[in-house]
Protein backbone atom coordinates (compact mmCIF):
# COMPACT_ATOMS: atom_id res chain seq x y z
CA UNK A 1 0.00 0.00 0.00
CA UNK A 2 1.32 3.42 -0.92
CA UNK A 3 1.65 6.06 1.75
CA UNK A 4 1.10 9.72 1.25
CA UNK A 5 4.18 11.90 1.30
CA UNK A 6 4.19 14.65 3.91
CA UNK A 7 3.47 18.07 2.46
CA UNK A 8 6.13 20.73 2.66
CA UNK A 9 5.34 23.72 4.89
CA UNK A 10 3.75 26.53 2.94
CA UNK A 11 2.97 24.29 -0.02
CA UNK A 12 -0.74 25.11 0.03
CA UNK A 13 0.11 28.80 0.31
CA UNK A 14 2.21 28.55 -2.85
CA UNK A 15 -0.64 26.86 -4.68
CA UNK A 16 -3.10 29.50 -3.52
CA UNK A 17 -0.71 32.24 -4.62
CA UNK A 18 -0.86 30.84 -8.16
CA UNK A 19 -4.60 30.07 -8.39
CA UNK A 20 -5.40 33.50 -6.92
CA UNK A 21 -5.14 34.76 -10.51
CA UNK A 22 -7.67 32.18 -11.66
CA UNK A 23 -10.01 33.48 -8.96
CA UNK A 24 -9.64 37.05 -10.21
CA UNK A 25 -10.02 35.99 -13.84
CA UNK A 26 -13.22 34.06 -13.19
CA UNK A 27 -14.55 36.78 -10.94
CA UNK A 28 -14.28 39.00 -14.01
CA UNK A 29 -16.24 36.34 -15.90
CA UNK A 30 -18.92 36.07 -13.23
CA UNK A 31 -19.60 39.77 -12.66
CA UNK A 32 -21.27 40.47 -16.04
CA UNK A 33 -22.75 36.98 -16.48
CA UNK A 34 -26.26 37.66 -15.21
CA UNK A 35 -26.61 41.29 -16.32
CA UNK A 36 -25.35 41.35 -19.92
CA UNK A 37 -28.33 39.51 -21.47
CA UNK A 38 -30.72 42.10 -20.03
CA UNK A 39 -28.45 44.91 -21.22
CA UNK A 40 -28.46 43.54 -24.77
CA UNK A 41 -32.24 43.04 -24.77
CA UNK A 42 -33.45 46.15 -22.96
CA UNK A 43 -30.73 48.78 -23.46
CA UNK A 44 -29.24 47.88 -26.83
CA UNK A 45 -32.54 46.70 -28.29
CA UNK A 46 -31.39 43.39 -29.77
CA UNK A 47 -33.15 40.04 -29.54
CA UNK A 48 -32.63 36.96 -27.42
CA UNK A 49 -30.38 35.32 -30.01
CA UNK A 50 -27.90 38.18 -29.78
CA UNK A 51 -28.19 38.17 -25.99
CA UNK A 52 -27.23 34.51 -25.97
CA UNK A 53 -24.38 35.12 -28.42
CA UNK A 54 -22.86 37.80 -26.20
CA UNK A 55 -22.57 35.27 -23.37
CA UNK A 56 -21.51 32.25 -25.43
CA UNK A 57 -18.94 34.19 -27.50
CA UNK A 58 -16.51 34.28 -24.59
CA UNK A 59 -16.66 30.51 -24.11
CA UNK A 60 -16.34 29.89 -27.84
CA UNK A 61 -13.22 32.09 -28.02
CA UNK A 62 -11.73 30.29 -25.02
CA UNK A 63 -12.37 26.97 -26.73
CA UNK A 64 -10.79 28.03 -30.02
CA UNK A 65 -7.76 29.67 -28.40
CA UNK A 66 -6.84 26.73 -26.11
CA UNK A 67 -4.30 25.14 -28.52
CA UNK A 68 -2.50 28.42 -29.23
CA UNK A 69 -2.39 29.62 -25.63
CA UNK A 70 -1.18 26.24 -24.35
CA UNK A 71 1.78 26.21 -26.72
CA UNK A 72 2.48 29.88 -25.96
CA UNK A 73 2.67 29.22 -22.21
CA UNK A 74 5.18 26.40 -22.79
CA UNK A 75 7.42 28.86 -24.62
CA UNK A 76 7.14 32.08 -22.60
CA UNK A 77 6.43 30.68 -19.13
CA UNK A 78 3.26 30.81 -17.04
CA UNK A 79 3.91 34.10 -15.24
CA UNK A 80 4.15 36.07 -18.48
CA UNK A 81 1.10 34.26 -19.81
CA UNK A 82 -0.93 35.15 -16.70
CA UNK A 83 0.20 38.78 -16.98
CA UNK A 84 -0.86 38.85 -20.64
CA UNK A 85 -4.18 37.32 -19.62
CA UNK A 86 -4.73 39.95 -16.95
CA UNK A 87 -3.95 42.58 -19.57
CA UNK A 88 -6.73 41.06 -21.64
CA UNK A 89 -9.23 41.20 -18.76
CA UNK A 90 -8.19 44.82 -18.22
CA UNK A 91 -8.99 45.53 -21.88
CA UNK A 92 -12.30 43.68 -21.51
CA UNK A 93 -13.21 45.83 -18.52
CA UNK A 94 -12.45 49.04 -20.39
CA UNK A 95 -14.46 47.89 -23.42
CA UNK A 96 -17.39 46.84 -21.24
CA UNK A 97 -17.31 50.17 -19.44
CA UNK A 98 -17.29 51.98 -22.80
CA UNK A 99 -20.16 49.84 -24.12
CA UNK A 100 -22.38 50.56 -21.12
CA UNK A 101 -21.51 54.26 -21.25
CA UNK A 102 -21.87 54.88 -25.00
CA UNK A 103 -24.84 52.67 -25.88
CA UNK A 104 -27.23 55.65 -25.86
CA UNK A 105 -25.18 57.24 -28.64
CA UNK A 106 -25.50 54.13 -30.81
CA UNK A 107 -26.73 50.65 -30.01
CA UNK A 108 -24.49 49.23 -32.72
CA UNK A 109 -21.41 50.88 -31.20
CA UNK A 110 -22.35 49.57 -27.78
CA UNK A 111 -22.81 46.06 -29.14
CA UNK A 112 -19.52 46.17 -31.05
CA UNK A 113 -17.59 47.29 -27.97
CA UNK A 114 -19.29 44.63 -25.87
CA UNK A 115 -18.49 41.83 -28.33
CA UNK A 116 -14.85 42.98 -28.54
CA UNK A 117 -14.66 42.86 -24.76
CA UNK A 118 -16.07 39.31 -24.72
CA UNK A 119 -13.43 38.18 -27.23
CA UNK A 120 -10.67 39.70 -25.08
CA UNK A 121 -12.09 37.99 -22.00
CA UNK A 122 -12.28 34.62 -23.76
CA UNK A 123 -8.61 34.67 -24.76
CA UNK A 124 -7.65 35.91 -21.30
CA UNK A 125 -9.38 33.01 -19.56
CA UNK A 126 -7.44 30.47 -21.63
CA UNK A 127 -4.17 32.19 -20.67
CA UNK A 128 -4.98 32.69 -16.99
CA UNK A 129 -6.59 29.29 -16.34
CA UNK A 130 -3.85 27.16 -17.89
CA UNK A 131 -1.08 29.57 -16.88
CA UNK A 132 -2.09 29.51 -13.20
CA UNK A 133 -2.11 25.70 -13.09
CA UNK A 134 1.30 25.49 -14.79
CA UNK A 135 2.67 28.18 -12.46
CA UNK A 136 1.39 26.30 -9.41
CA UNK A 137 2.80 22.96 -10.59
CA UNK A 138 6.16 24.62 -11.25
CA UNK A 139 6.24 26.00 -7.71
CA UNK A 140 5.27 22.84 -5.77
CA UNK A 141 6.33 20.03 -8.13
CA UNK A 142 4.60 17.73 -10.58
CA UNK A 143 3.78 15.27 -7.78
CA UNK A 144 1.22 17.83 -6.54
CA UNK A 145 -0.53 18.26 -9.88
CA UNK A 146 -3.85 16.94 -8.53
CA UNK A 147 -3.83 19.43 -5.66
CA UNK A 148 -3.05 22.34 -7.97
CA UNK A 149 -5.84 21.39 -10.40
CA UNK A 150 -8.26 20.87 -7.49
CA UNK A 151 -7.56 24.27 -5.95
CA UNK A 152 -7.73 25.91 -9.36
CA UNK A 153 -11.21 24.45 -9.83
CA UNK A 154 -12.31 25.69 -6.42
CA UNK A 155 -11.04 29.15 -7.34
CA UNK A 156 -12.91 29.22 -10.65
CA UNK A 157 -16.24 27.85 -9.42
CA UNK A 158 -16.10 29.94 -6.26
CA UNK A 159 -15.37 33.12 -8.22
CA UNK A 160 -18.33 32.63 -10.56
CA UNK A 161 -20.60 31.80 -7.63
CA UNK A 162 -19.58 35.08 -5.96
CA UNK A 163 -19.35 37.18 -9.10
CA UNK A 164 -22.77 36.51 -10.66
CA UNK A 165 -24.94 37.71 -7.74
CA UNK A 166 -22.47 40.48 -6.92
CA UNK A 167 -22.74 41.77 -10.48
CA UNK A 168 -26.55 41.86 -10.24
CA UNK A 169 -26.32 43.77 -6.96
CA UNK A 170 -23.79 46.25 -8.35
CA UNK A 171 -25.82 46.88 -11.51
CA UNK A 172 -29.01 47.51 -9.52
CA UNK A 173 -27.40 49.74 -6.91
CA UNK A 174 -24.71 51.58 -8.90
CA UNK A 175 -25.58 51.10 -12.56
CA UNK A 176 -24.24 48.96 -15.39
CA UNK A 177 -21.11 51.08 -15.70
CA UNK A 178 -19.89 49.62 -12.39
CA UNK A 179 -19.41 46.17 -13.96
CA UNK A 180 -16.79 47.33 -16.46
CA UNK A 181 -15.19 49.55 -13.83
CA UNK A 182 -14.93 46.64 -11.36
CA UNK A 183 -13.36 44.34 -13.97
CA UNK A 184 -10.83 47.06 -14.81
CA UNK A 185 -9.90 47.66 -11.16
CA UNK A 186 -9.68 43.94 -10.36
CA UNK A 187 -7.34 43.42 -13.31
CA UNK A 188 -5.13 46.34 -12.29
CA UNK A 189 -4.94 45.02 -8.74
CA UNK A 190 -4.04 41.51 -9.90
CA UNK A 191 -1.35 42.90 -12.21
CA UNK A 192 0.12 44.78 -9.25
CA UNK A 193 0.15 41.57 -7.18
CA UNK A 194 1.73 39.57 -10.02
CA UNK A 195 4.70 41.90 -10.47
CA UNK A 196 6.55 40.59 -7.39
CA UNK A 197 5.59 36.93 -7.72
CA UNK A 198 8.54 34.66 -8.60
CA UNK A 199 8.51 33.24 -12.10
CA UNK A 200 9.47 29.64 -12.77
CA UNK A 201 12.03 28.71 -15.43
CA UNK A 202 10.70 27.80 -18.84
CA UNK A 203 11.15 24.04 -19.18
CA UNK A 204 13.52 23.19 -21.99
CA UNK A 205 13.29 20.08 -24.10
CA UNK A 206 11.45 18.60 -27.03
CA UNK A 207 7.99 20.11 -27.49
CA UNK A 208 5.38 17.87 -29.06
CA UNK A 209 3.16 19.17 -31.86
CA UNK A 210 -0.28 20.01 -30.52
CA UNK A 211 -2.02 17.29 -32.54
CA UNK A 212 0.25 14.68 -30.92
CA UNK A 213 -0.54 16.05 -27.48
CA UNK A 214 -4.25 16.10 -28.29
CA UNK A 215 -4.28 12.48 -29.44
CA UNK A 216 -2.32 11.40 -26.36
CA UNK A 217 -4.78 12.89 -23.89
CA UNK A 218 -7.93 12.28 -25.98
CA UNK A 219 -9.11 9.11 -24.14
CA UNK A 220 -8.89 10.88 -20.78
CA UNK A 221 -10.45 14.00 -22.25
CA UNK A 222 -13.35 12.02 -23.70
CA UNK A 223 -14.06 10.41 -20.32
CA UNK A 224 -13.99 13.90 -18.77
CA UNK A 225 -16.38 15.25 -21.41
CA UNK A 226 -18.86 12.41 -20.91
CA UNK A 227 -18.95 13.16 -17.20
CA UNK A 228 -18.99 16.95 -17.52
CA UNK A 229 -22.13 17.01 -19.67
CA UNK A 230 -24.02 16.33 -16.44
CA UNK A 231 -22.92 19.69 -15.03
CA UNK A 232 -23.94 21.52 -18.20
CA UNK A 233 -27.32 19.76 -18.12
CA UNK A 234 -27.95 20.62 -14.48
CA UNK A 235 -26.97 24.27 -14.91
CA UNK A 236 -29.10 24.69 -18.03
CA UNK A 237 -32.25 22.69 -17.34
CA UNK A 238 -32.80 22.32 -13.59
CA UNK A 239 -34.93 25.48 -13.42
CA UNK A 240 -37.15 24.33 -16.30
CA UNK A 241 -37.31 20.83 -14.79
CA UNK A 242 -38.53 22.20 -11.46
CA UNK A 243 -41.08 24.43 -13.19
CA UNK A 244 -42.44 21.53 -15.25
CA UNK A 245 -43.13 19.65 -12.00
CA UNK A 246 -44.57 22.65 -10.20
CA UNK A 247 -41.69 22.78 -7.73
CA UNK A 248 -40.03 25.93 -6.38
CA UNK A 249 -36.50 26.93 -5.37
CA UNK A 250 -34.58 25.28 -8.21
CA UNK A 251 -31.59 27.45 -7.32
CA UNK A 252 -31.08 25.30 -4.24
CA UNK A 253 -30.07 22.46 -6.57
CA UNK A 254 -27.22 24.56 -7.91
CA UNK A 255 -26.23 25.48 -4.37
CA UNK A 256 -26.25 21.80 -3.34
CA UNK A 257 -24.16 20.92 -6.37
CA UNK A 258 -21.62 23.68 -5.68
CA UNK A 259 -21.27 22.99 -1.96
CA UNK A 260 -20.80 19.25 -2.49
CA UNK A 261 -18.33 19.92 -5.32
CA UNK A 262 -16.14 22.19 -3.20
CA UNK A 263 -16.39 19.97 -0.09
CA UNK A 264 -15.22 16.91 -2.04
CA UNK A 265 -12.26 18.78 -3.50
CA UNK A 266 -11.22 20.09 -0.11
CA UNK A 267 -11.60 16.77 1.68
CA UNK A 268 -10.61 14.12 -0.83
CA UNK A 269 -8.14 15.60 -3.34
CA UNK A 270 -5.38 13.61 -1.62
CA UNK A 271 -7.11 10.37 -2.64
CA UNK A 272 -5.82 10.84 -6.18
CA UNK A 273 -2.22 10.64 -4.99
CA UNK A 274 -2.93 7.68 -2.71
CA UNK A 275 -5.23 5.60 -4.94
CA UNK A 276 -4.39 6.75 -8.45
CA UNK A 277 -6.30 8.97 -10.82
CA UNK A 278 -8.19 6.29 -12.73
CA UNK A 279 -9.50 4.60 -9.59
CA UNK A 280 -10.71 7.90 -8.16
CA UNK A 281 -12.29 8.89 -11.48
CA UNK A 282 -14.11 5.55 -11.69
CA UNK A 283 -15.61 5.92 -8.22
CA UNK A 284 -16.51 9.56 -8.80
CA UNK A 285 -18.20 8.90 -12.14
CA UNK A 286 -20.24 6.15 -10.48
CA UNK A 287 -21.39 8.62 -7.79
CA UNK A 288 -22.19 11.26 -10.42
CA UNK A 289 -24.20 8.74 -12.45
CA UNK A 290 -26.26 7.84 -9.39
CA UNK A 291 -26.86 11.53 -8.70
CA UNK A 292 -28.11 12.24 -12.22
CA UNK A 293 -30.38 9.20 -12.20
CA UNK A 294 -31.76 10.26 -8.82
CA UNK A 295 -32.55 13.66 -10.29
CA UNK A 296 -34.41 11.88 -13.09
CA UNK A 297 -36.64 9.76 -10.84
CA UNK A 298 -36.91 12.08 -7.82
CA UNK A 299 -40.56 12.23 -6.69
CA UNK A 300 -39.99 15.16 -4.30
CA UNK A 301 -37.66 18.20 -4.28
CA UNK A 302 -35.68 16.88 -1.30
CA UNK A 303 -34.52 13.86 -3.30
CA UNK A 304 -33.72 16.12 -6.26
CA UNK A 305 -31.47 18.12 -3.95
CA UNK A 306 -29.75 14.90 -2.91
CA UNK A 307 -29.28 14.02 -6.58
CA UNK A 308 -27.74 17.43 -7.31
CA UNK A 309 -25.39 17.07 -4.33
CA UNK A 310 -24.32 13.59 -5.42
CA UNK A 311 -23.72 14.92 -8.94
CA UNK A 312 -21.49 17.71 -7.62
CA UNK A 313 -19.67 15.40 -5.23
CA UNK A 314 -19.01 12.88 -7.99
CA UNK A 315 -17.94 15.34 -10.65
CA UNK A 316 -15.61 17.22 -8.31
CA UNK A 317 -12.56 14.98 -8.63
CA UNK A 318 -13.09 13.71 -12.18
CA UNK A 319 -11.23 16.63 -13.74
CA UNK A 320 -8.07 16.44 -11.58
CA UNK A 321 -8.07 12.62 -11.41
CA UNK A 322 -8.15 12.06 -15.17
CA UNK A 323 -5.98 15.13 -15.71
CA UNK A 324 -3.14 13.82 -13.56
CA UNK A 325 -3.05 10.59 -15.55
CA UNK A 326 -3.23 12.41 -18.89
CA UNK A 327 -0.52 14.97 -18.13
CA UNK A 328 1.75 12.34 -16.61
CA UNK A 329 2.28 10.82 -20.05
CA UNK A 330 3.33 14.13 -21.67
CA UNK A 331 6.89 15.56 -21.56
CA UNK A 332 7.21 18.41 -19.09
CA UNK A 333 8.18 20.82 -21.89
CA UNK A 334 4.68 20.37 -23.37
CA UNK A 335 2.79 20.41 -20.07
CA UNK A 336 0.80 23.57 -20.79
CA UNK A 337 -0.19 22.28 -24.22
CA UNK A 338 -1.48 19.14 -22.52
CA UNK A 339 -3.44 21.18 -19.98
CA UNK A 340 -4.94 23.27 -22.78
CA UNK A 341 -5.87 20.21 -24.84
CA UNK A 342 -7.40 18.54 -21.79
CA UNK A 343 -9.46 21.63 -20.92
CA UNK A 344 -10.70 21.64 -24.50
CA UNK A 345 -12.81 18.57 -23.76
CA UNK A 346 -14.42 20.25 -20.76
CA UNK A 347 -15.23 23.29 -22.89
CA UNK A 348 -16.72 21.06 -25.57
CA UNK A 349 -18.87 19.24 -23.02
CA UNK A 350 -20.37 22.48 -21.75
CA UNK A 351 -20.84 23.69 -25.31
CA UNK A 352 -22.78 20.65 -26.51
CA UNK A 353 -24.77 20.03 -23.31
CA UNK A 354 -27.33 22.78 -24.01
CA UNK A 355 -28.31 21.95 -27.61
CA UNK A 356 -27.96 18.18 -27.17
CA UNK A 357 -30.12 18.01 -24.07
CA UNK A 358 -32.49 20.55 -25.59
CA UNK A 359 -33.21 18.01 -28.32
CA UNK A 360 -33.81 15.35 -25.66
CA UNK A 361 -36.20 17.65 -23.77
CA UNK A 362 -38.08 18.48 -26.95
CA UNK A 363 -38.49 14.81 -27.85
CA UNK A 364 -39.40 13.64 -24.33
CA UNK A 365 -39.50 15.91 -21.26
CA UNK A 366 -37.17 17.83 -18.95
CA UNK A 367 -36.67 14.85 -16.68
CA UNK A 368 -35.28 12.84 -19.59
CA UNK A 369 -32.26 15.15 -19.86
CA UNK A 370 -30.98 13.81 -16.54
CA UNK A 371 -31.48 10.23 -17.69
CA UNK A 372 -29.55 10.98 -20.90
CA UNK A 373 -26.71 12.76 -19.09
CA UNK A 374 -26.61 9.94 -16.54
CA UNK A 375 -26.19 7.39 -19.32
CA UNK A 376 -23.38 9.49 -20.82
CA UNK A 377 -21.73 9.63 -17.40
CA UNK A 378 -22.05 5.84 -17.28
CA UNK A 379 -20.20 5.67 -20.62
CA UNK A 380 -17.48 7.84 -19.09
CA UNK A 381 -17.33 5.41 -16.18
CA UNK A 382 -16.84 2.50 -18.57
CA UNK A 383 -14.09 4.35 -20.43
CA UNK A 384 -12.37 5.16 -17.13
CA UNK A 385 -12.41 1.46 -16.21
CA UNK A 386 -10.84 0.60 -19.58
CA UNK A 387 -8.15 3.24 -19.04
CA UNK A 388 -7.46 1.84 -15.57
CA UNK A 389 -7.04 -1.68 -16.95
CA UNK A 390 -4.76 -0.41 -19.72
CA UNK A 391 -2.60 1.44 -17.20
CA UNK A 392 -2.27 -1.64 -14.99
CA UNK A 393 -1.61 -4.11 -17.81
CA UNK A 394 2.21 -3.61 -17.98
CA UNK A 395 2.45 -4.14 -14.22
CA UNK A 396 0.74 -7.51 -14.55
CA UNK A 397 3.41 -8.91 -16.89
CA UNK A 398 6.37 -7.74 -14.87
CA UNK A 399 8.24 -10.63 -13.09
Amino acid sequence: MTTRKPQAPGQTAQILAAVFFTFIGFLCVGLPLAVLPGFVLNDLGYGSVMAGLVISLQYLVTLVSRPITGMLIDRIGPKRAVVYGLGGTLGSGVLTLAATSLHEVSGAIGLGLLLAGRVALGISQALIGTGSITWGIGRVGAENTARVISWNGIASYGAIAIGAPLGVLMASQLGLWSIGAAITLLSLGALWVARDKPAIPVIQGKRLPFHNVFLAIAPNGLALALGSIGFGTLATFVTLYYASLGWEHAAYCLSAFGLAFIAARLLFAGAIERRGGYRVATVCLAIETLGLLLLWIAPIPALALCGAALTGFGLSLVYPALGVEAIGNIPAASRSSALGAYALFFDLALGVAGPLMGLVATAYDYGAVFLASGLLSLLGLGLSVLLLRRAERPKAVQP
